[in-house]
């Protein structure tokens, strides 16, 4: 009889959606990797993505494994908690495994309450499960399993190294010490060949790295495979050095690149400084922009507003900056800065006093203000609420939309046009793109700041549970109503007691 595994990636929508959001890009990759890990011919492996189908309340599922494996990001702690309560309410003797940002965060926490919470990276999970299911269950060859993801869509994700070369401050994995590290060659063809004939987007934290040599090696292996019709085109996230080197763009844009992402952040060089991404700030971020799209290669980015460390009318003159510029692209999205567990930002924003009162794990999303801002409260919360659709800037966004297509027309190919018109989309409509079918009417409303917002309504318990899971649904603190770190974090965060400055209700 076949031992039964079940994979979730968890998650938390930002604006409390309830039927998932299959148009996002990237998509969550974790139940593919991690089921790689196990024999399929002796395990029988299911998986659910809470990001792409919604929040997972299937009892029958629910109830199915031996062995349940936890990931998500780090705000969605807590809802690896509520899978955690069904699951053992439903069958006493299942097996929890978690993992990934949330786990590596908060490692004492989350030993009070999964069987294996590993701080490890994915192949730790073939160490489990030997332990729970026995040798047997292990594969001898860790592949991803692409079956279990959604295979009609036209886009597909592999990946070809893991973490990256940078620290910067706000970055999780500068939090964890993760050092870059590259794959084989072969086990990005055998992926390519995996996936087939899509577009491609490769999920590395940083495509281009610290190993020329490497770099240039899997820009010729996607070259011939663009150039021999087995993939369509390829993205990638890369950093700011990449432009550095003009060839680089040649090289990929010849090799079938149809978008790069890199983080740009913010346009202000004192911001990026202090964020330590001084790999930002070797090209004046206009001209790094410009000279991607004029090689033929869309440029995708974001842009991080913290209000804790620039004055609102310091961030509103950098999007009106933004949008009157047709030589750029507009960013994909607007966030506020997010003080991610464990990093030097979240270090510095505890000891400075900055983090705010009665402040919830599962609102550090970057939706809702969680930091203390220079300006008035009551503006800064404004300011938040206007963020994610550039409330006061949608005619200036259309206008961009309209200059944009004049200038690129002739240089970037038509989906390439389509994709940054949709961009402009996203940022003016807030979630309508990434979510077309959710109804605004099935979302709580919104406060846009964090001591007050909403709480999510999967807290409530979609099923009677037993006694003694109550605790599994109570909401992660960040900090108490002093301003002071909370005791379910306070032990993971290490940070000296004297360290720790109370902030005024």
């Amino acid at each position: 009889m076949h031992k039964r595994v079940l994979i979730v990636n968890t998650f938390f929508d930002e604006y409390r959606r309830s039927s998932g959001s299959p148009s996002r890009i990237p998509g969550a990759m974790g139940p593919v990797y991690l089921a790689g890990a196990f024999n399929p011919k002796t395990v029988e492996v299911r998986a659910h993505n809470e990001q792409y189908s919604g929040p997972l309340l299937d009892p029958a599922l629910l109830g199915w494994p031996d062995l349940m494996v936890l990931t998500g990001l780090t705000s969605s702690f807590d809802r690896m908690l509520h899978l955690t309560a069904y699951a053992r309410a439903l069958n006493p003797k299942v097996v929890v495994a978690a993992g990934g940002p949330a786990v590596r965060a908060l490692p004492r926490r989350a030993a009070q309450f999964f069987d294996y919470p590993s701080t490890g990276d994915i192949e730790a999970l073939r160490d489990i499960a030997r332990d729970v299911l026995g040798p047997d269950a292990v594969a001898e060859d860790m592949f991803p399993r692409f079956d279990l993801g959604d295979r009609r869509r036209l886009v597909a994700y592999v990946e070809s190294s893991r973490n990256c070369n940078f620290r910067c401050s706000f970055c999780s994995l500068t939090g964890e010490k993760a050092r870059y590290q590259r794959y084989d060659l072969k086990f990005l063809e055998r992926q390519l060949l995996a996936v087939g004939r899509k577009h491609v987007v490769l999920i590395d934290n940083n495509f281009y790295g610290n190993d020329r040599s490497f770099f240039e090696q899997r820009v010729a292996l996607l070259r011939d495979f663009y150039r021999t019709g087995r993939i369509r085109s390829w993205a990638a996230l890369v950093t700011g050095d990449f432009f550095i080197r003009e060839e680089n763009l040649r090289l990929v844009r010849e090799a079938g690149c149809l978008a790069l992402f890199s983080g740009v952040e913010s346009f202000d060089n004192a911001t990026l400084r202090s964020f330590n991404k001084k790999q930002s700030t070797l090209l004046p971020q206009v001209e790094m922009i410009a000279r991607c799209l004029d090689a033929g290669v869309l440029f995708l980015y974001g842009v991080m507003a913290d209000p804790s460390s620039r004055s609102l009318a310091d961030l509103r003159n950098e999007i009106q900056f933004i949008v009157d510029r047709d030589e750029i692209s507009l960013p994909s999205f607007f966030t506020l800065a997010i003080p991610l567990l464990g990093t030097p930002y979240f270090k510095a924003c505890a000891e400075a006093g900055l983090l705010l009162p009665r402040l919830r794990l599962r609102e550090l999303d970057g939706l809702a203000l969680a930091l203390k801002p220079l300006d008035p409260i009551e503006d800064a919360i404004a300011f938040a609420r206007d963020l994610p659709n550039l409330r006061g800037y949608r005619l200036d966004v259309l206008k961009h939309v309209v200059r944009f297509a004049r200038r690129y027309a002739h240089k970037l190919s038509p989906l390439q046009m389509l994709i940054a018109s949709m961009n402009g989309a996203l940022i003016a409509t807030e979630s309508a793109v990434s979510s077309p079918t959710a109804l605004r009417a099935r979302r709580a409303e919104l406060t846009y700041f964090a001591p007050t917002e909403t709480l999510d309504p999967l807290y409530r318990p979609a099923m009677r549970l037993p006694a003694g899971f109550e605790r599994y649904f109570t909401p992660t603190m960040v900090t108490e109503s002093d301003g002071r770190l909370s005791p379910d974090i306070a032990s993971d965060m290490r940070i000296p007691e004297r360290q720790k400055l109370p902030l005024a209700g």
